[in-house]
């Protein structure tokens, strides 16, 4: 079934009336291990509808904030500053195909930390294909050393479990890896903590088997695996279909061939519980936290991760 069929699938059985999903089920010690310290990414347009951070999220959860195309940096650097003085370290998105030049970049480094005390920052190269400036590559932005030198504390780069067309049109992972590589020996020249933050995906085991190929080809830096948070299924659907993430899309057909589940709203619960015990029997596993996309509301994430034993309010693992 093709992504467009899928989506016709889902909308037309999404007619029928939803069931009620219960009580959440008690977390596990492995799933509250799992989740300490996780994040959640928001976009000003979104963040501007929350009054209070502080009535969703446990105080000290690192917040990425999206930086989309055509989104002015003032309301980047505003929503940064609300959610600090609010008590969340907060870790805008530097996206190289939208920044013009190292003037540019200066300029971003400089408001953000001016104005709101940023010290944190995720580099990719962007979801625009065509480059509107000098830098294609979060590689190229990490090599103007303008991080280094504005003393930021940790700097994040994107992973890819299922693999980028944008970098290897081939489907191989030749070129992913080569540029794992190369920051893999940059994060040895900076005095700010680097991490994988991956784009997100369904499975378990093609994650696992992802992240143990990264250590065999000697790649350790930590990753924060990538989750959908709590979302109807055409949503998801959507957005895996805009992000590329094509291997999902066969966990989202095999759900909604399933009309007892298509019914039900989604929720990470198998994949971050397979994790989670994999993890516990696998103390050097390279996932360290979790990173949640709230395709479905920020509140319904926020709600899930309490319920399922992200409450606490200890800062995020690799902040201490």
């Amino acid at each position: 079934m093709s992504p467009r069929s899928l989506w016709g699938a889902a909308m037309a059985l999404l007619n029928f009336k939803k069931r009620d999903t219960g009580p959440a089920q008690s977390a596990t010690t492995e799933m509250q291990a799992l989740l300490e310290g996780y994040s959640i990414e928001v976009m000003p347009r979104t963040a501007s509808k929350i009054e209070d951070f502080r009535a969703l999220l446990p105080v000290g959860t690192r917040v990425y904030i999206a930086h989309i195309d055509g989104t002015p940096i003032d309301d980047m650097v505003s929503t940064a500053k609300r959610l600090n003085a609010q008590g969340f370290p907060v870790m805008p998105h530097f996206p190289a195909r939208i920044i013009k030049d190292k003037d540019m970049l200066a300029d971003w480094i400089a408001r953000y930390q001016g104005e709101a005390d940023v010290k944190q920052a995720l580099l990719l190269a962007g979801g625009v294909v065509t480059p509107q400036g000098d830098f294609h590559s979060s590689m190229q932005l990490l090599e103007t050393g303008l991080f280094d030198r504005a003393g930021f504390t940790h700097l994040h780069v994107a992973g890819h479990p299922e693999g980028n067309k944008d970098i290897d049109p081939d489907g191989s992972t030749k070129n992913v890896f080569e540029a794992l590589d190369w920051k893999q020996k940059f994060s040895t020249r900076t005095d700010a903590q680097m991490a994988l933050a991956t784009q997100f995906a369904f499975e378990a085991k093609p994650i696992i088997a992802w992240a143990d190929s990264l250590k065999q080809a000697g790649i350790d830096l930590p990753i924060h695996i990538g989750i959908a948070g709590p979302a109807k299924l055409q949503t998801l659907i959507k957005f895996a279909i805009a992000c590329g993430v094509g291997p999902s899309l066969k966990v989202l057909q095999k759900r909604a061939m399933d009309v007892s589940k298509l019914l039900l709203p989604y929720e990470p619960t198998d994949v971050l519980s397979e994790l989670a015990a994999h993890k516990a029997k696998n103390p050097d596993f390279n996932i360290t936290n979790v990173h949640f996309f709230p395709l479905g509301g920020i509140k319904t994430n926020a709600a899930w991760a309490i319920n399922n034993g992200g409450a606490s309010t200890a800062p995020a693992k690799d902040q201490v």
